[in-house]
């Protein structure tokens, strides 16, 4: 019996545009946590969030709403702001809404193939 070979979606890398509010307050690179990381990758939720991001984002950041997620706000307030202090995604405030893209190069540098296995991991059907 030969092995299915599943293809794995590229991450979308979007260049940073000029003229970025500031990021809320993150870890610095070198102190990103390995556990802190995968406790948060650990939910699907946010695996799911990280994963839409990598692989089929739009823009360079995307809002709550870009996700479609049926959850009340307050719910993905707490999972994007567990996400942030983590250091797997960055956020910026855009007058009332806030905006997050993915630390790739930080994350790669840290955790060299963690995105990889991010971008290959297969959400359940919903």
């Amino acid at each position: 019996m030969a092995a299915t070979v599943t293809e794995v979606p590229a991450v979308r890398e979007l260049p940073e545009p000029d003229g970025l509010p500031e990021p809320l307050p993150e870890p610095a690179v070198d102190d990103l946590r390995l556990e802190a990381v995968l406790g948060v990758l650990s939910d699907p939720l946010r695996l799911g969030i990280v994963r839409k991001l990598l692989v089929e984002r739009e823009r360079f950041d995307h809002t709550c709403g870009w996700f479609g997620l049926d959850r009340p706000k307050s719910s993905l307030t707490h999972h994007f702001k567990a996400l942030r202090e983590a250091g797997v995604i960055r956020q910026r405030q855009y007058g009332l809404e806030r905006r997050s893209h993915v630390r790739t190069a930080d994350l790669d540098a840290r955790f060299p193939g963690l995105l990889d296995l991010v971008v290959a991991w297969t959400p359940p059907p919903a």
